[in-house]
């Protein structure tokens, strides 16, 4: 009978496009039998890239790295808008897109940076009257949403080529792409969605030190120890910071 691990510490993990977080840590759990699972920071299931695990004793933490800023690369199609704000969602309106130089998207990007008061997406698990928004999103309804303060620290594009564009955000816990994506699509007249998106970094973890989720589940029993970063270790992480 297979004896369960006993971990304490943080498992980083590059997400594929299509597990959902949840689908992560149910896998996670599995393999290092373990109760005490949970992740810092969620991914939408079309996301990639890091997704900081906890195991054991480590989740008691997951407070302080939930906080943590996020920094994510991606691309942005103009000349469309979603119901999800993103290429998996259903088409709401089409637009032929303008001639733009990279000089002006970034121009208009930095009109998004700073403090923002943002709305999440209709398509999204931000709650209201404790039913979450895809929930009602499905039935058919759109309610008024709360927006909430956020702070980018920055929102360049690093190429463009009509009518997609490569850029580079970072931003608070709690911020959406998707909706920075639709804002900006909305203010240059044609609309834009977000079609992927990849974290690179989740406050002191880097997509980097990640292992990708194909190679973890292939993982030998005898080497899944190797890939968990000690609880001590994220201590003295936390303590740097």
């Amino acid at each position: 009978m297979r004896q369960p691990f006993a971990f304490d510490g943080a498992l980083l993990v590059d997400k594929p496009a299509g597990p959902t977080s949840h689908d992560i840590v149910d896998s996670v759990r599995d393999l290092y039998r373990l109760q005490q699972v949970g992740h810092c920071g969620t991914l939408d299931p079309g996301a990639t890239g890091l997704l900081v695990v906890l195991l054991g004793r480590a989740t008691k933490l997951s407070s302080r790295f939930m906080t943590d800023d996020k920094t994510y690369e991606g691309v942005i199609k103009f000349g469309l808008t979603t119901d999800s704000y993103d290429a998996h969602g259903a088409v709401t309106s089409t637009a032929p897109v303008p001639e733009f130089s990279l000089e002006t998207i970034n121009a208009e990007a930095k009109l998004f940076t700073g403090d923002l008061m943002q709305k999440p997406p209709m398509i999204s698990a931000v709650k209201k009257g404790g039913t979450p928004l895809y929930k009602l999103a499905r039935k058919g309804q759109e309610v008024e949403r709360d927006a909430k303060l956020i702070h980018v620290f920055q929102f360049d594009f690093l190429s463009y080529q009509t009518p997609e564009g490569r850029f580079r955000v970072s931003c608070t816990k709690g911020g959406y792409v998707r909706s920075l994506a639709h804002d900006l699509g909305a203010r240059m007249g044609c609309g834009a969605i977000l079609k992927n998106l990849h974290r690179t970094r989740s406050g002191r973890f880097n997509a980097s030190e990640a292992i990708r989720l194909e190679a973890l589940l292939q993982t030998p029993d005898a080497q899944l120890p190797e890939l968990v970063i000690p609880l001590l270790d994220l201590v003295k992480r936390l303590q740097s910071a």
